[in-house]
């Protein structure tokens, strides 16, 4: 593509934007929308549904085998804003994958940071760096940058869920780098608990006293999954002390104070039937699934009715309220961090 030629009446300046465009430069002073005064954003409010999504996946499941594409089945949000770009926002990939029974995702590994979040079923299990993670409904389950990681579904019933990944971010910047896993056959081995859930997912506040044994320095957290049992107790907990019929909780690495990874922040809310929210809005797009209830959600000027398993996106910078008609139990990602750590972060409450 060659460089913007501009336009002049008067003819010394026309040439004058012929040269400069010939040499691959740029008039500023005709240039508009560079610097505005609230974000522009080509990402759109949109809600994908648990029913198109699920029965889409199973379709998928019957044409597609399991070595196309990546080595995974898996359904890409593309944003109908993005011209295309098989991205949920400008920043974030969001996607359901599908893995049916007896079935192996084999191992591979990548710069771009994912997590997922099980929207339903058990009896899958993914290994990561050579440790089995069991995932079950309202588990979240990260997936670290370089981390080698394969899924495994032993049993006989097919199982979906939510990955979301920094990778529009770091393609943005020119890092991504893939890599296929060894071609032996793939470990089958696992456990109840993973070890990274024995050595650091003992209770809040609880690490070990001799971490220099196992010394943990990447910018991740060394516990690879939180189980919903304990997400569900906190949310609990957090509501008893609240009078908004709202509360909200964030993962956290439990070794140190920040979040789970350094591109993605987890959150989960719950919201009592009959509660309407505070309207926020937040630089930074937000992905959201709905692992329990039904309302609505109103992102700027469009609202959404939501259910159990829906994914919705926020764009950065867009108002969002959320109207529980039963309780809401939903899971958020959003790339905050990376705001954060660059200075560009802002959020705020908006009157009604």
């Amino acid at each position: 593509m060659s460089t913007t030629r501009y336009r002049s009446d008067d003819d010394d300046l026309d040439g004058f934007y012929r040269d400069i465009a010939e040499h691959d430069l740029q008039p500023l002073w005709e240039m508009r929308g560079l610097l505005t005064p609230t974000p522009t954003v080509k990402t759109l409010p949109h809600r994908w549904t648990a029913g198109d999504l699920q029965k889409l996946a199973q379709r998928s499941g019957e044409l597609v085998p399991i070595d196309r594409g990546g080595d995974r089945r898996v359904l890409a949000l593309a944003n109908p804003g993005l011209a295309g770009a098989p991205y949920v926002s400008s920043t974030l990939w969001a996607a359901v994958q599908f893995l049916q029974g007896g079935e192996v995702a084999p191992a591979h590994r990548h710069s771009p940071s994912a997590l997922r979040f099980i929207l339903d079923g058990d009896g899958v299990y993914t290994v990561l760096d050579g440790d089995p993670v069991t995932m079950a409904r309202g588990d979240l389950v990260l997936t670290p940058a370089w981390a080698f990681h394969e899924h495994h579904n032993p049993g006989s019933q097919s199982m979906m869920w939510l990955d979301v990944l920094d990778l529009p971010v770091v393609a943005g910047l020119d890092a991504v780098f893939f890599e296929a896993g060894p071609s032996e056959d793939a470990d089958r081995s696992t456990a109840p608990r993973s070890s990274s859930e024995r050595r650091y997912g003992q209770g809040a506040g609880l690490v070990p006293a001799n971490g220099s044994a196992h010394p943990h320095e990447r910018a991740h957290s060394p516990l690879m999954v939180y189980r919903w049992a304990e997400t569900d107790a906190a949310l609990t907990a957090l509501l008893e002390l609240s009078d908004t019929g709202d509360a909200q909780l964030r993962f956290r690495d439990p070794t140190r104070d920040r979040d789970v990874m350094p591109t993605l922040r987890c959150e989960m809310r719950r919201t009592t039937a009959g509660t309407r929210t505070v309207t926020d809005r937040q630089t930074g797009s937000r992905v959201c699934a709905v692992l329990d209830g039904s309302g609505t959600v109103d992102i700027a000027d469009r609202t959404y009715t939501i259910a159990e398993g829906d994914i919705f996106v926020v764009p950065s910078w867009a108002t969002h309220t959320l109207c529980a008609t039963t309780a809401l139990d939903i899971f958020t990602t959003s790339d905050a961090p990376i705001l954060e750590a660059l200075s560009l972060y802002r959020s705020e409450q908006v009157a009604p």
